[in-house]
């Protein structure tokens, strides 16, 4: 009986060693959560950077105010007998 019970006792430290140090463990699984919530973050960035891609891509198809504003900021260019004025920060002259 007591062979037995030492025999139960090794098998149940085995199995909590490698429940907590061995592979596909414990410690695996928190350093791949860690680094699945990572990933989440970096893709939900990506997804809101595609939707604003997206926008901008159906805007220039659709109209010609957003390839007007891209032509005004982007390349600086002006209508004909329009005046171009550019407004400077105030904190550029300060010394």
């Amino acid at each position: 009986m007591r062979v037995f019970q030492m025999c139960l006792l090794c098998l149940a430290l085995f199995v909590q060693y490698r429940l907590w140090f061995g592979q596909n463990g414990v410690q695996d699984y928190s350093r791949l959560k860690g680094a699945v919530a990572t990933h989440q973050d970096t893709n939900e960035k990506l997804i809101k950077r595609n939707k604003v891609l997206k926008a901008d891509i159906e805007d220039l198809k659709l109209g010609h105010e957003g390839i007007e504003e891209r032509a005004r900021n982007e390349l600086g260019m002006i209508k004909p007998d329009e005046t171009f004025i550019r407004v400077l920060p105030g904190n550029q002259y300060e010394k």
